[in-house]
Order: structure tokens, then C-alpha cells, then sequence
């Protein structure tokens, strides 16, 4: 594999784009064999770096009479198109210097008349491209007109660096969007005119968004590096792009690296067009964040920890069980600082007066669990049966039955009096985890101790 950094295009490309890209590569891990920053027997590998090369090439065609320099000023071309389009004609570039002789050429360069060089078209030819996804895709000559190879500053066009560097690098397989079909007619023409053998061509349908309009940054992230600041994978986003417009005849979802190798061909790759699903994305993602050692967990969630401002340390016992418990529930990284805040928040009067989940827990006597719950705390009894899972579950179990509840009406008011929500990881996981906080979190983190929840429970039921 090469990685060729195409940066003819002065306007757009720079340093931190490019440093962008190997960052990403790296990131998704995605190893190449060749490029800028490793070398290889086929450089440079900036098309910025091989105009000498262009150059050679460009003299060639013009010695065989395949192209020749162009006069023609903005306002002869704007012109041209505009008669074409009033005539309903393909707005193609007529060829007014394609049969120029020698001698205007010499008198044009002499008043130092800028030019650019046009690759001459040859008329009426049938093209046809061996597509490995769309099958042959035919095109004929004359819809093209002749076009611009090198440019007047002398900077040549992505079309033409594209077909030369493809053979001179010795790339066998090209995949890229659909919409790079009218892309292929001309690169092929110039691989033609050079002699040069064509590669493998593959045209993939384009990713829409989910309004089924091309996708664009209105709809989000657009470039890897922001998907990487959003808290998702680099496997889930290989994964998940894998499996856009391509599967391998099952139903399964989830592949890793090597399996996706492994299976992945030309032929199994859809030509319909194929919705991007960034909640099918962030599903997919969390999947791959259950699967991860607790330890890797830790360190990717503290991180965000201490950018949020929540804790002091990256590692503690109640670090490691909150990263745990929030584990099963992340599906982005970044996500992580929210639910600790809502683990570490007690919203006991929000919730009972917002919630309609926790007003059909009011209706059914929940003051009876609620003054269980602060007897329990105050004769000892809660905090023993904190002690462990199994003791917690004896409490729980020993309470439904002094209440005469089970199930739902046990676990609902159980939740709002300990945790001030009506939703969340298990109870006794939350509160065996914080009786475990020992000066991990900042001031500013807003948790609230146990003691000081059965305080704020008091001061409800009074």
C-alpha cells in the first residue's frame, strides 16, 4: 500500500492537512508500505515534489501530438459556454488552438501571452470502463472536449498527476466515490495516450446522510479526527465504514480488523447508495467498549474525568468500580463525564416533581420505602449491607418482605430514595461505589455523599 499526499491543489493543501491525515491513519491503525514519511522505491510522494515528472510527461504527449499549449483567455472560455449552453450544447471547450500551426503558437509565446496545455481528445471513441462494481460503464468522446492537463502557473490538474503517478507507482486497484466516474474517462484517455497499462477500477456509491442528501459537515462530523474527538473508537469507526454499501452475506455486525481482511471483497460491495446511521455508529461502538479491558476503560474514561474537571487522580478503587458500572452503559467516551455526574448527583426533588416515572412511584405509598430506607441508615443496618453484593441483596430482599413488595414496587422507590433518579445502573453497584469515594473528586464535581442523601430524604418526607 501507498499513501500519496495529492497537494496540487495550493488553495487547499497544507502542512496540517497532511499531518492530519497520518495522524488519522495511524489512529485507525492503518499501515502503509510506502509515503511522505517513510519512503519507498516509487517517490516522492507529494505531487507537490513530482512536477518534473508531470512536466516529462506533459512534453510527450505534446511531441505526439496528443496535446498542445491553449491561449485562450477567462473571458474567451466564459464565453464559449455560454454560446454552448444557448446552442443546448455540452459546455465542452471548443478546440480553437487544438489545429493552431507552429508559427501562432511561437508568436503568442513571444508576446508572453499566458497558456495552459489542453489534452487533445480524440473524437467519436467508445470508452469503456471494466468497473468492478457497476459492471462496463461506456462513455464516448465526444460529450468530453479537450482538457486542461497543466495549468498556466504550471501546476498540472489532479486528473493527470492522478493517471501518471497510478502507473508509475504501479497501483493495480483504484476504488473510490461514483462521482469520480467522469474522473476515470479522463484518466483512462491519458493512460492510453502514455501507453500506460489501467488499473482495477472500482466505483463505490456515495454515503448520504440520513435525509438522504449527500452527506456534508451541516450533518456533523465529516473527517476522522472529529469523529476520534467525539469519543468513538478506531474499531468501531473501521467496523462500522467496512460495513457501509458492503457485507458478507450473514447477519453479522460486528468484525474485527484481521476477520474484515479476511472476507472483504469487490463483489459483495452494493451499487446502491448507503445512508450514513450515526446512532447505528455509536451503537456499534459501545459494543466495542464493553469488549475492552476494565484497565483501558479507566484510562480512556479518566482522561475525559479530568478534562471535565471531576477528579484528582486517574486511579483509585472508586475510580475503577465508576468505570466499571458506566462500562455497560457508554456508547462514546466522551460521554463518560455526564453519567458520572448523574451517578454522583442526587436530583431527589427535580425528579419527584418532573419525573412521571417517579410520580406513579409516589402514588404507591412511596414514603413507606422512603422512611424504611432512612430507619435502615440510622440504626447501621444500610451501611452493613453495603459491605458486599450478596449483603445489599439480603437487605433488599429482607426489606420487600417487611413492605410486603417485590419486583417493580420493591426496586422503583427503592432507586428515587437512594439515588434521586428513576433510571440508572444497579443500586447497590452505585452505592457500594460510592461509599468506596476517599478524595477522588473535585469540589466541583457535585457528589453527594450517602449520609447526605438520607439528610436531603429526610427533609422530603418532613
Amino acid at each position: 500500500m501507498i499513501l500519496r499526499v495529492e497537494d496540487t491543489d495550493q488553495a487547499r493543501s497544507t502542512k496540517e492537512s497532511e499531518a492530519a491525515v497520518l495522524r488519522d491513519l495511524a489512529w485507525l491503525g492503518i499501515t502503509y508500505d510506502e509515503g511522505p514519511d517513510v519512503g519507498g522505491e516509487h517517490g516522492p510522494y507529494r505531487q507537490s515534489e513530482r512536477k518534473e515528472i508531470y512536466q516529462e510527461h506533459v512534453d510527450r504527449l505534446v511531441q505526439d501530438g496528443k496535446a498542445y499549449p491553449c491561449f485562450c483567455t477567462d473571458e474567451e472560455l466564459t464565453q464559449m459556454k455560454a454560446q454552448a449552453e444557448a446552442e443546448s450544447r455540452p459546455p465542452i471547450y471548443t478546440g480553437r488552438w487544438a489545429h493552431a500551426s507552429s508559427e501562432e503558437v511561437e508568436q503568442e509565446k513571444a508576446k508572453g501571452t499566458p497558456f495552459c496545455y489542453r489534452f487533445r481528445v480524440p473524437p467519436n471513441k467508445d470508452i469503456v470502463i471494466k468497473d468492478q462494481i457497476r459492471g462496463d460503464v461506456k462513455f464516448n468522446t465526444n460529450a468530453l472536449g479537450d482538457f486542461v492537463i497543466l495549468r498556466s502557473n504550471g501546476l498540472p490538474v489532479y486528473n493527470f498527476c492522478v493517471a501518471v503517478d497510478d502507473a508509475l507507482m504501479r497501483i493495480t486497484h483504484v476504488i473510490r466515490a461514483e462521482e469520480h466516474l467522469p474522473n476515470t474517462l479522463r484518466q483512462v484517455l491519458i493512460y492510453q495516450a502514455l501507453g500506460f497499462q489501467e488499473p482495477t477500477f472500482g466505483h463505490v456509491s456515495l454515503i448520504l446522510a440520513p435525509d438522504k442528501s449527500k452527506l456534508s459537515k451541516r450533518h456533523g462530523a465529516t473527517s476522522v479526527g472529529e469523529f476520534r474527538a467525539q469519543g468513538y473508537l478506531p474499531e468501531a469507526m473501521i467496523n462500522y465504514l467496512s460495513l457501509i454499501g458492503w457485507n458478507d452475506g450473514t447477519e453479522q455486525e460486528l468484525f474485527s480488523a484481521q476477520e474484515l481482511q479476511e472476507k472483504f471483497s469487490l463483489e459483495r460491495i452494493t451499487k446502491s447508495a448507503a445512508v450514513f446511521d450515526k446512532t447505528k455508529l455509536s451503537w456499534m461502538n459501545g459494543q466495542y467498549l464493553r469488549a475492552l479491558p476494565d484497565e483501558e476503560v479507566l484510562q480512556l474514561v479518566s482522561d475525559v474525568w479530568q478534562k471535565d474537571g471531576l477528579i484528582k487522580r486517574t486511579d483509585s478503587p472508586f475510580l475503577r468500580e465508576a468505570a466499571r458500572i458506566l462500562k455497560n452503559s457508554l456508547e462514546l467516551v466522551t460521554d463518560a463525564g455526564q453519567q458520572l455526574r448523574e451517578l454522583l448527583d442526587y436530583p431527589l426533588a427535580e425528579t419527584v416533581a418532573e419525573d412521571e416515572k417517579a410520580q406513579a412511584v409516589l402514588d404507591d405509598n412511596f414514603s413507606e420505602v422512603a422512611e424504611a430506607v432512612v430507619a435502615a441508615w440510622e440504626s447501621g443496618e444500610l451501611q452493613s449491607a453495603l459491605e458486599s453484593p450478596e449483603a445489599y441483596k439480603a437487605w433488599v430482599k429482607a426489606l420487600g418482605k417487611a413492605q410486603k413488595r417485590k419486583g417493580k414496587r420493591l426496586f422503583m422507590p427503592l432507586r428515587v430514595a437512594l439515588t434521586g433518579n428513576t433510571h440508572g445502573p444497579e443500586v447497590g453497584e452505585v452505592l457500594m461505589m460510592l461509599s468506596m469515594e476517599d478524595g477522588d473528586l473535585q469540589p466541583g464535581s457535585g457528589f453527594l455523599p450517602l449520609e447526605q442523601r438520607i439528610e436531603r430524604l429526610k427533609t422530603w418526607l418532613a
